[in-house]
């Protein structure tokens, strides 16, 4: 049997996914018919994003997953017509990419690299550099992305911790869960990276308080949610210097206003939200095998729960 495939994501992604999804299917041994156009009644599967001109589900009573192109799905859990099963996007491009961002930028407030990169007086001044063993780094979020950030943390050699909702157990990482490993993992570094999902639980979860737990002088990176941090507050840690630098990569509004005083503080980097993005070819894989792992009778991977958000 023949199974319609609506690719329900921008239109201008068609160009960049249709090649690859049709290969990915064909070589996952699926019959498809894929297209950015099916009667909602003959639709099977739905690839999708958030950002879809379509966002009323309930005309697609056959359909049996929608199949998201992002990690986030914030925009999406709440929308009442989808009651289709729905997954997320976990693509080892996309956590690839992720891992090396996060090093990044750890290595370079590790390093104090903006020392060397900025210096306009042209500053002779030799420093030893610390090792990674003798640096402390927490990763606030050990699903998929900060797992894998984790483990590659751990690989340079850092005293590397994190945290989540529940317990976790990662090799070389010291987990904390809950709101009491809320505090204790504050407490417990000097660069943190957040790779939290949005969800009311986790909105504004870096204010005032929690940037007051924090060792002095900490670093904060954001590659996750813009909403996890409460912009006011960010600031003045840094006007304090209770916080000495932040590097964002998301924010509430995107594009992030040229007006808005993340641009002009001197001890904000700001990136575009390039942290991660989805990769076509790998992404259509893990389309693919998601369809065929739904033909074959067995669960969706990366099936989100609708009720935590994530």
């Amino acid at each position: 049997m023949t199974l319609n495939v609506l690719f329900a994501a921008q239109s201008d992604l068609w160009a960049d996914y249709e090649a690859p999804l049709a290969a990915a299917l064909a070589e996952a041994g699926l019959d498809a018919r894929l297209d950015l156009s099916i009667p909602a009644a003959e639709v099977d599967y739905i690839i999708y994003s958030p950002d879809s001109e379509l966002q009323d589900f309930a005309p697609y009573r056959r359909a049996k997953a929608v199949l998201n192109l992002w990690a986030g799905v914030e925009k999406t859990v709440g929308n009442p017509t989808l009651v289709i099963p729905f997954a997320r996007m976990v693509d080892p491009a996309m956590t690839t990419s992720m891992t090396e961002w996060v090093c990044g930028h750890v290595l370079r407030y590790h390093l104090g690299m903006d020392a060397d990169i900025v210096n306009p007086d042209r500053t002779w001044g030799p420093r030893v550099p610390p090792l990674a063993a003798e640096r402390r780094v927490c990763v606030l979020g050990l699903g998929e992305l900060g797992t894998a950030a984790t483990q590659k943390l751990a690989q340079f050699g850092f005293s590397v911790s994190g945290w989540s909702r529940s317990p976790k157990r990662i090799d070389g990482v010291t987990c904390h869960h809950g709101p009491d490993g809320f505090s204790r993992a504050l407490g417990s570094a000097e660069i943190f990276v957040t790779l939290l999902p949005d969800t009311p639980a986790t909105e504004n979860l870096l204010d005032t308080a929690a940037f007051a737990q924090m060792p002095r002088g900490a670093f904060l990176i954001n590659p996750g949610r813009g909403p996890l941090i409460d912009d006011d507050a960010l600031l003045a840690a840094l006007d304090s210097g209770q916080l000495a630098g932040a590097t964002l990569d998301v924010f509430r509004t995107e594009p992030l206003p040229k007006d808005h005083p993340f641009w002009a503080h001197p001890r904000v980097t700001v990136t575009p939200h390039i942290a991660a993005a989805t990769r076509p070819a790998t992404a259509s894989r893990v389309i693919a095998d998601n369809i065929f792992r739904s033909e074959a009778g067995d669960p969706l991977l990366h099936r989100v729960d609708t009720t935590r958000g994530y």
